[in-house]
């Protein structure tokens, strides 16, 4: 993402924590920025290390906190497989999200497929289980990676 859109999802972020009634501390909007900024997921303590260049000692309870407010929002996602953290591309609109994510180079994509949160709403209620989560998460290897293996 260049530094204009950067700049505009953090202003969104700001404004959509505001009409929530919820703060975008300094520290919060930091750690959503080195998301945003990230080209892949980002582990907490990869974070962490940012977050230390530029605000000296810190300890991993301040990544933490961030994280778990950026994703109770739903500005960022929580790629379940690798424990990493990536910006939520429309939030505007909580949604559930699914994800691609290439085995190779770490590539990930967020889909919205409404019709697979439904399949896996019905599937739930045909056996009495009230979905209330769901992580779908698919590995595999993007075009890139598959062109370069030819």
């Amino acid at each position: 993402m260049i530094a204009r859109q950067i700049e505009t999802a953090l202003s969104r972020a700001q404004v959509i924590c505001k009409r929530r009634g919820a703060r975008l501390t300094p520290v919060r909007r930091r750690v959503l920025e080195l998301i945003l900024s990230s080209d892949q997921p980002t582990g907490a303590y990869a974070l962490l290390g940012e977050l230390q260049r530029g605000r000296g000692k810190l300890g991993p309870p301040t990544v933490y906190r961030a994280l778990e407010f950026l994703l109770a929002h739903k500005l960022i996602h929580k790629v379940e497989t690798s424990s990493a953290f990536i910006a939520c591309a429309d939030i505007e609109h909580p949604h559930e999200s699914q994800f691609m994510i290439c085995d190779d180079c770490g590539a990930t994509e967020e889909l919205r497929d409404e019709e697979i949160v439904e399949s896996l709403r019905r599937l739930g209620e045909r056996r009495g289980f009230a979905v209330e989560r769901q992580v779908v998460e698919a590995r595999g290897l993007c075009p890139a990676c598959r062109s370069a293996q030819r």
